[in-house]
């Protein structure tokens, strides 16, 4: 230490400092310093994150410790986005910088150019504690998987452009089910690798299809095998969280059969290898066409055996049916018979209809022998209502005599009376066959008292009955001229 001082030119101390240097703080404290950046250079520091700060400026500030000690640390801003992971509280890494001290506060500190993830253990405990978050959180629920298309027009493909993943896939397509494959390389392992793939994901999904760019029906993303560590990108929330935003079917293939990242839980289908990935995107074109062959056969052959029985039931069925022509020329042969026989009965029909039509006409009485009797009943009404109104009119002349009643009230009851009894008299006389007579009709009769409605039921030389108006007078006819509805009396 002693080479990398010198000493101040200020006067010197007592005599019992005499040979001890004197320094200035400034002095020592770039002496501390260079002899930390000299004795050590660059380190590689294991322990555990702690205190951990972001600050405004973009410095990260920490501290590393373990069961013995600490050691602070600070990542300047232009080495964070090269420090290979983000780092948080309990995450056991190593770190590589230099050792450094900062002279305004007398501490040393560890300035980090790179992180890496404190082996196997250390991954694994990050994974699992994200993979319980993310479980918590449903984004591992089978309900949120969607359904590879069956067969899809573009292939979306989230890998490295060099490599034989990508060239697995292409190969195994063409020779499946030649697809349109839009390729977006991305780092799949290192610093940045898990911002690229997230990226990726998000801008395929927020492809529209409308533009020059088609939008991906399923995207496949994939890597070959490698450590834990060459993995982890595919173990990062944000590639899960982009996975699960996703609207696009998407196949996780990453590394080998037996590798297990936390991808592979999110996506909708996970492939053991980049080549099985490919298999499931597409089907086999052979075998769709063999299929669609064996089902056409299957179809022809199922027609043929249809049309087969169809044709064999018709025929059983026209020939329990009967002979079509010869039932038509029956029923046109019957419904000639008919016709004629129409023709012929109904001239007969009619006549025996008129004739007993004439029979009944002359059976029936005549209009006077039918108003006889009613004209008996309505004398004989009336002589009742006569005697009933003389009664009558007698009983109230006594009940007025007897009351003393005045004149004037009894001539108006008698006038009412006598009215009333006019108005049934014409009553009377309207319905009496009477005077039907006095219009000049005459009812004939023969000796035995029938009435006589037709010329031709006289006999010539027969006595007749003549009732007028006025009376009744015998005739004798002498001949009755039918044709001309007349009688010579």
């Amino acid at each position: 230490m002693d080479e990398t001082l010198r000493t101040s030119g200020g006067a010197g101390p007592g005599p019992m400092a005499g040979n001890v240097p004197e320094y200035s703080v400034s002095e020592i404290s770039g002496a501390i310093r260079r002899t930390l950046e000299g004795n050590f250079g660059r380190v590689r520091v294991r322990g555990e994150i702690t205190e951990f700060k972001r600050y405004p400026s973009g410095h990260l500030y920490f501290s590393l410790k373990d069961e013995g000690g600490k050691i602070s640390g600070v990542v300047w801003r232009g080495s964070v986005s090269r420090l290979g992971l983000v780092p948080e509280n309990g995450l056991e890494i190593i770190a590589t910088g230099k050792v450094s001290s900062y002279g305004e506060r007398s501490s040393y500190q560890l300035i980090v150019e790179r992180m890496e993830y404190a082996g196997e253990g250390a991954l694994l405990a990050r994974i699992e504690r994200l993979r319980l978050k993310l479980a918590e959180e449903g984004l591992f629920d089978a309900a949120r998987k969607r359904a590879l298309p069956f067969l899809p027009d573009v292939i979306g493909i989230v890998t490295s452009a060099q490599g034989a993943v990508l060239h697995d896939i292409r190969t195994t397509v063409a020779r499946r089910f030649p697809r349109r494959l839009l390729v977006w390389p991305v780092a799949v392992q290192g610093e940045g690798a898990a911002a690229q793939i997230a990226a990726a994901i998000a801008g395929f999904d927020a492809i529209d299809g409308r533009g020059p760019v088609p939008r991906p029906d399923v995207l496949i993303v994939a890597r070959g095998g490698g450590s834990l560590e060459d993995l982890m990108a595919f173990n990062d929330e944000a590639v899960l969280r982009a996975v699960d935003a996703c609207r696009i079917p998407l196949i996780s293939a990453v590394g080998h059969e037996t590798d297990t990242t936390l991808i592979d839980f999110v996506s909708d289908r996970r492939a053991p290898t980049p080549t099985a990935a490919a298999e499931m995107a597409v089907p086999a074109r052979a075998e769709l066409v063999a299929d669609l062959a064996h089902r056409a056969a299957r179809l022809t052959s199922g027609l043929a055996r249809l049309t087969q029985t169809a044709r064999l039931r018709l025929d059983r069925t026209a020939a329990r049916m009967p002979d079509l022509p010869s039932l038509l020329g029956t029923a046109r042969m019957r419904v000639d018979d008919r016709g004629a026989r129409l023709d012929r009965a109904l001239p007969g029909l009619i006549e025996r209809r008129r004739a007993a039509l004439l029979a009944t006409g002359r059976m029936m009485p005549s209009p006077l022998l039918l108003t006889g009797p009613g004209r008996a009943r309505l004398d004989l009404v009336a002589s009742h209502l006569l005697s009933g109104l003389r009664q009558t009119l007698r009983d109230r002349r006594a009940r007025t005599d007897r009351a003393r009643l005045s004149a004037a009230p009894l001539a108006a009851m008698v006038r009412e009376r006598r009215a009333h009894l006019n108005g049934l008299a014409g009553r009377l006389e309207s319905l009496s066959p009477m005077a039907v007579l006095e219009r000049g009709y005459v009812l004939v009769r023969d000796p035995s008292g029938m009435a006589v409605t037709r010329a031709a039921d006289v006999r010539p030389g027969g006595r007749l009955e003549l009732t007028f108006a006025d009376g009744v007078a015998e005739v004798r006819a002498l001949r009755p001229d039918a044709s001309q509805g007349q009688l010579d009396l």
